[in-house]
């Protein structure tokens, strides 16, 4: 079962950026894409637990800021040749607020 909770206005995020919210169980990254769509992932690299929130949004991807591994937002999966997952979280946008849900994917 999903928990909707809402984060705040889509505009509020900024475009190839993320916004941190806080949970119970560590800090959530919320990106959005150029293309005004929203992803969530726990905001810590598998590699060496840098903030995803700090990293470079390109495509669907965010690059990690500490050694630029490269995570899908859709999934959370590490991108080859490096291995490893962060928690993903699903989202959606009704009129023009997003929402998260705190079940992980």
């Amino acid at each position: 079962m999903e928990d909707w909770i809402e984060i705040g206005a889509l505009d509020e995020i900024p475009k190839l950026g993320a916004r941190v919210v806080k949970s119970n169980n560590g800090n959530i990254a919320v990106f959005r894409t150029s293309d005004d769509e929203v992803f969530a992932l726990r905001d810590e690299c598998p590699h060496k637990k840098g903030q995803l929130s700090q990293g470079i949004v390109h495509g669907k991807k965010v690059a990690c800021p500490l050694h630029n591994w490269n995570i899908a937002l859709e999934t959370g999966l590490v991108v080859a040749p490096d291995e490893g997952c962060a928690a993903s979280y699903p989202t959606k946008i009704e009129n023009e607020k997003v929402f998260i849900s705190l079940t992980q994917k």
